[in-house]
């Protein structure tokens, strides 16, 4: 494919993909696959010929066009390499934003670079899918609190949050995050109990975004202090990242009972998300704790002794395939822990021997 061809290319698959998004939230899964497959051996050809290190992961792997039928068979790109390479299609002169990759002082961070194309992919992407599960039960607007800071250039949660509050929150909702001089994320632990009284009182559903590390650091504040509250009713909680090097990890039913004890949040109403920089689409957990993407991203579970996608109810790596993923590479391969269920996946953790990582870590600029 001819360098000069790569922008019209793109702009087409992506204008492609958004149609794709808006028919797909409407359809059975039956009747999105053959489409998602069309869509997704596309992109595969575009980006393997206009992203240099996964032009040449595909040609070790012989990997071609013409080898290459559906899109389980797309070779994907390992996470490592958002590290090492510049895992990109977009110009120099076109990229205006990076998200980071959360980690630990010294660990060199993932860069999934960004132009106005991409961006707009991404939040076309992450909105619907938002709404539809966080809103599952009322309709927005809705007053947020953010956990996080709001001045984080290069961090996807962020810009997250600062989308679901331009789109979906009402004018006094607010970020009460901070950056900490050894650019962790801390709370500013006052503002967010005044705001939380203040919506008690208003008898206002809230929303509260956060990572789970913030809403630890929050829940042992409570207790330490002897304060609980009950939030109005139709309050709900979104949690997000890991606990790696910042505080005392809890299971997902371990915080869900705080929340529930501290703030009055039954269970059913906090939500888990599964994101990553590299990635362009989220995950959201159901009821059973099971993650699920969007119509269009898919998630694998592979086994890291045969490379081949494991059966119901066992352990491997997550493997995800994101077409909104346009101007770097839509299959990527993480060093996530998984379990196999049905389409979707239990979140177990990370890897042995692989980094820390997690939106509880300021990511690294």
């Amino acid at each position: 494919m001819h360098r000069i061809l790569h922008p019209i290319v793109k702009m087409h698959l992506a204008s492609e993909v958004r149609s794709f998004m808006g028919r797909s939230l409407a359809s059975k899964n039956s009747d999105v696959e053959e489409e998602f497959n069309c869509l997704a051996l596309a992109l595969f050809a575009f980006q393997r010929e206009a992203v240099p290190p996964y032009r040449a992961l595909c040609d070790q792997r012989k990997a071609t066009t013409g080898t290459v039928q559906h899109w389980s068979l797309i070779p994907s790109l390992p996470t490592s390499a958002f590290k090492e390479y510049e895992v990109s299609s977009i110009p120099l002169s076109e990229r205006i934003g990076v998200f980071h990759s959360s980690g630990t002082t010294g660990q060199i961070p993932s860069r999934h670079f960004h132009s106005t194309e991409s961006l707009a992919l991404y939040e076309a992407s992450l909105l619907p899918w938002f709404q539809s599960h966080f809103f599952a039960t009322r309709s927005p607007p809705m007053k947020f609190l953010s956990l996080t800071p709001e001045a984080a250039p290069h961090s996807s949660l962020v810009h997250m949050m600062v989308m679901v509050r331009r789109y979906f929150g009402t004018p006094s909702s607010a970020f009460v995050g901070r950056v900490n001089p050894d650019n962790s994320w801390g709370l500013d632990l006052e503002q967010v109990l005044a705001f939380v009284r203040e919506t008690v009182g208003e008898n206002e559903p809230i929303g509260l975004l956060g990572t789970a590390f913030s809403f630890v650091g929050l829940l042992d504040y409570l207790q330490s202090a002897g304060k609980s509250f009950a939030l109005p009713k139709g309050s709900r909680i979104m949690e997000t990242g890991g606990y790696k090097g910042r505080t005392r990890a809890l299971t997902k039913a371990q915080l869900r009972l705080m929340l529930s004890k501290f703030l009055g949040v039954p269970s059913r109403e906090v939500l888990g998300e599964y994101g990553m920089s590299e990635l362009s689409s989220q995950a959201y957990d159901n009821a059973q704790g099971a993650f699920y993407f969007p119509p269009w991203a898919r998630a694998q579970v592979i086994s890291s002794e045969t490379g081949r996608e494991v059966g119901e109810g066992e352990t491997g790596l997550l493997r995800i395939f994101d077409l909104a993923n346009i101007g770097s590479v839509m299959a990527v391969q993480t060093e996530d822990l998984a379990v196999r269920r049905g389409e979707g996946f239990e979140l177990l953790g990370r890897a042995s021997g692989a980094e820390p990582r997690g939106c509880s870590l300021m990511p690294q600029t």
